[in-house]
């Protein structure tokens, strides 16, 4: 993990891409690596995932953005399918030069690279899915968390934000209330309407369908204790991923951010290793 002096710095800007201001944080690398695409989970803002941002080797060039609807990305006028979601960043991607990326996505997120991975294959070199499902047709998670995920208040109150991280999202969470207070302080809702429309936006999309034709090396990382997408759902990715790996980490929903260190080695070896043929 670099150090606090040698860390590189990411450049904050907003980018307008066909009417939708977004609003993306670039890290540079050093030119040698593929560029990596992280896509965040729902009403989440891109500063959550500093922690795994920070532990990743500084030579990988990071690209991050706010959602439509959350941390400083305004909402869209309609909400988004998780395929305009994919083509919106294609087009963002263009604008800011880039033409191939790694992926990574963490919990619906994860079902956004997902579909840029399906919908865009030449885009996506390697896919990382963390903590997420096949969408409609997934095992659910359970009843009492997945209600406390159905309204952003825990974003707008980090006092109960702290008092059911734990509940919700399982692992370290729950035994280390200092990373669910960090958690609460960083986290922040851009808006209701653009939370709600992320939720809108994911109603009866599923992977299951065409799973089988995604050919991209993909990672799977799933926590042995998470509350609202159950482990069997990365075993169930991981046979229906031609070229996949799973990898089990022991803690919950948030470990890319509550478990960075370990994770961020992991994806290192994948994005580094020689494609089986």
């Amino acid at each position: 993990m670099p150090s606090e002096t040698t860390r590189p710095l990411a450049e904050t800007r907003t980018i307008t891409v066909k009417g939708q201001r977004l609003r993306v944080a670039i890290r540079n690398g050093d030119g040698t690596r593929t560029p990596l695409l992280l896509m965040n989970g729902i009403g989440v803002n891109l500063e959550v995932l500093q922690p795994f941002v920070d532990a990743l080797d500084p030579a990988i060039e990071v690209i991050r953005f706010d959602v439509p609807g959350t941390g400083g990305s305004p909402a869209p006028r309609i909400p988004y399918s998780f395929s305009m979601h994919a083509w919106l960043l294609t087009q963002m991607l263009d604008q800011s030069g880039y033409q191939q990326v790694d992926v990574l996505g963490i919990s619906w997120g994860g079902a956004l690279a997902q579909q840029f991975a399906f919908q865009y294959p030449r885009r996506c070199r390697r896919l990382i899915l963390v903590s997420t499902g096949t969408g409609a047709l997934m095992v659910p998670g359970r009843p009492s968390a997945l209600a406390k995920l159905a309204t952003p208040r825990r974003y707008h109150d980090p006092a109960y934000m702290e008092r059911i991280a734990g509940e919700i999202y399982g692992g370290k969470m729950r035994t280390r209330p200092e990373l669910a207070h960090e958690f609460a302080q960083t986290a922040h809702l851009g808006s209701v309407l653009g939370y709600f429309y992320q939720m809108l936006g994911g109603v009866g999309w599923t992977s299951i369908p065409w799973l089988r034709k995604l050919q991209q090396p993909t990672l799977i990382l799933h926590g042995n204790d998470d509350p609202l997408v159950p482990l069997v759902n990365a075993k169930i990715m991981h046979r229906l991923i031609p070229h996949s790996e799973l990898y089990i980490f022991h803690d919950g929903h948030l470990g890319l951010a509550t478990s960075a260190r370990e994770l961020a080695q992991i994806v290192d070896q994948f994005l580094t290793a020689p494609v089986s043929s």
